[in-house]
Order: C-alpha cells, then sequence, then structure tokens
C-alpha cells in the first residue's frame, strides 16, 4: 500500500512537472509575439450554433466537419450543398446564398433586386448532429440495460457493472424525485418523460465538457433548446391538469373580492402558467452558457499571459491551468445538478396540476 501511495505521488509530480516544462516552452515560443487572442470571437464562436463541426487549427488551416446546408430560396425551390461551399467560393456566396457573419453566421439569400433576406433553413447545424449523438447514446445505453432484464426473474441477483449504474440512476431518479413529486397516483404515466429529460440534458451536460468532437457543442446554453424543453413541460401540465387544478386557477381560494368584479387573483395565476416554464428555461440555459463561458475564458487567459514573457506568463498560466482544471470539475456537478433540477421542478409542476383536494 506504501508503495502504491509513492508511485501515485511520483506520477503526480511526474505530471506537475510535465506540464510545467511544457508550460514554460509555450509562453517561450510566444514571447515577443504580435499575435493578440480575440477572447470575444473564440468563446461566443464555440457556444454558437455553426454550420460545421470544427474540430481544430493546425499551421493557421480550420480542420472542420462540413455539414449538409437545406435551404429554401424565394424563388421557392430548396437547395441542398455542403457547407464546405461557402468557403471554397471566391466571394463566400454559392447558388445566392452565403454566411452573414454579422447576424450570427446565419444563412442569408441575396436577390437580384439587391435585398439580402432570410430563407427557410432546415440545415443539420452542429447542435442537430449533437443532439443526434445523444439520443443514439441514449438508445445505445437503455436498450443494452433492457436486454439484461429480458428472461430475468424478481428474485435473481442484481446487476453491477455499467447496467447497474444505469438501474442506480433511473431508481434514484424514479423513487426519490419523480414518484414523490407528481404523486403515487399519477407518477407512472409520467415517468418516461422525465426520465428522459433528465438523461437527455445530464448526457448533453456532459458531452458539452468534452473540448473535441464528438462533443464541445453548448446545447442546454442555447436557448432554442430549454424552450422546447420547457415547453414539453407547459403542454403536460396544462393539457393533462385536472378539474382542481383550473379551479386553483380560474377561481382560487381567496377572498371574492380578489376575485369579483376585478379578477386580480385568477389574472396573477394564469401569469403564473407562463412563468413556471419560463423559469425552467432561463434557468437551465444561464447556468450552462455561463459555465462554458468561464471555461473557455480561463482557458484563453493561458495564451494571453503566454505573451507577456516566460517568466511572467508561466506561473500565471499554472493558475489559469488549475482554475481551470476546478471549473471543469464543478462543471461535472453541475451537469447533474441542472439535470436533476430541471426534473425536480418539472416533476412538482406536474404534481401541482394533480392536486386532489376539494373547496370546503
Amino acid at each position: 500500500m506504501k508503495y502504491f501511495k509513492i508511485r501515485n505521488l511520483f506520477r503526480a509530480v511526474l505530471l506537475l512537472c510535465l506540464f510545467f516544462t511544457m508550460s514554460f516552452s509555450l509562453c517561450a515560443s510566444n514571447e515577443g509575439s504580435a499575435s493578440g487572442v480575440d477572447v470575444k470571437e473564440i468563446v461566443l464562436g464555440h457556444m454558437s450554433d455553426a454550420y460545421e463541426w470544427h474540430i481544430t487549427t493546425w499551421n493557421g488551416h480550420h480542420i472542420s466537419i462540413p455539414l449538409p446546408v437545406i435551404v429554401k430560396g424565394e424563388s421557392g425551390g430548396w437547395h441542398v450543398f455542403s457547407s464546405e461551399r461557402f468557403h471554397d467560393s471566391t466571394n463566400g456566396t454559392f447558388e445566392g446564398f452565403y454566411l452573414d457573419e454579422t447576424h450570427n453566421g446565419k444563412i442569408y439569400e441575396h436577390l437580384a433586386n439587391g435585398q439580402n433576406v432570410r430563407p427557410i433553413d432546415l440545415s443539420i447545424t452542429k447542435n442537430v448532429v449533437q443532439i443526434w449523438i445523444v439520443v443514439l447514446l441514449m438508445a445505445v445505453i437503455f436498450i443494452s440495460s433492457a436486454r439484461w432484464y429480458k428472461g430475468r426473474q424478481a428474485g435473481d441477483k442484481a446487476p453491477g457493472g455499467f447496467v447497474g449504474l444505469v438501474e442506480m440512476f433511473v431508481m434514484s431518479i424514479n423513487d426519490d424525485l419523480i414518484r414523490p413529486s407528481v404523486g403515487e397516483k399519477h407518477y407512472k404515466q409520467y415517468a418516461p418523460f422525465l426520465l428522459t429529460a433528465f438523461f437527455f440534458i445530464f448526457i448533453t451536460n456532459l458531452l458539452g465538457l468534452l473540448p473535441i468532437f464528438p462533443g464541445g457543442a453548448n446545447i442546454t446554453g442555447n436557448i432554442n433548446i430549454t424552450f422546447v424543453l420547457a415547453m414539453f413541460t407547459l403542454l403536460l401540465v396544462n393539457v393533462f391538469g385536472n378539474k382542481e387544478y383550473w379551479m386553483e386557477i380560474l377561481w382560487p381560494p381567496v377572498p371574492t373580492w380578489l376575485k369579483c368584479p376585478v379578477p386580480m387573483m385568477p389574472v396573477i395565476e394564469l401569469f403564473g402558467i407562463f412563468t413556471k416554464p419560463f423559469a425552467l428555461m432561463v434557468r437551465l440555459f444561464a447556468n450552462m452558457m455561463g459555465g462554458h463561458a468561464i471555461i473557455l475564458s480561463l482557458t484563453c487567459v493561458i495564451f494571453i499571459t503566454c505573451q507577456l514573457g516566460a517568466v511572467i506568463g508561466t506561473p500565471l498560466t499554472i493558475v489559469s491551468f488549475v482554475m481551470m482544471v476546478f471549473m471543469n470539475c464543478l462543471e461535472l456537478l453541475v451537469a447533474f445538478i441542472q439535470a436533476y433540477v430541471f426534473t425536480m421542478l418539472s416533476a412538482v409542476f406536474i404534481g401541482l396540476a394533480h392536486t386532489e383536494h376539494s373547496h370546503e
């Protein structure tokens, strides 16, 4: 045991010395360099959606995976081509379409009369591909886990390894969160959606922390994605809400003068229908976007400090590296917490739509 601890300590020291040497070399090679680092472009570029999946930059050449562009122009015809066409053309325009960097890199069409309009855009972007990857991972994980239970009896030995880990997550979320929040009578019909939402958010958050393909896309940091997830909860709450739920909204148990002749409380309750999913949407979006921005900013600090010289840049680089590692570890916790909180609040909202007490 003592030998094992000494060996691990030696490895840690060796790793630290290696990083120190690489950091010193990097700063020395960049000393006196006039080239700056555009932090805004790097941070916003990594967090925004794109028509290609950028892998790395090698000797000034961007290595990316081009994605299919599917747009419908003003003429009514559909155009399908690779996003690489924009870079191959001389002026960045292909079949009348171009990427407008002043509008977050969206595709615009240049018409004959000189106008630039936004076409109907159904392109396969980086976020779409990341969602497909997450869906594929979820299908592989749960189908392979479900096969383990095929032919098993109730008294058989509990699964171990990866299947046991998946079972632990599922049972924990289902029994400790969904069941008490929704209620014993209705939780089974909502458990599939809530479990799917939890694992979708959790896996996308984890993949978003990976700096290389097939990770790195900012899915839950995209407000369009969190909007759709919140809308699912909104529909489940209000479409399947019982009579008691709507009575508490339209005629809440408060003094009559608060309901008639001026319906102050019903208006507030109706307004609350939309504030609940809005809180779900903004909470998930802001937390994940903020975490990605901090990690990317700390990464940029390493390259900025290297331009100050080896003596000053090396210690600052080490501090930035330690902070970056700490933030990545913190984001691992946040990835789980945000998935848990979204699922918990959705379950609570659904449970409130199935209240069974009656007015006296």
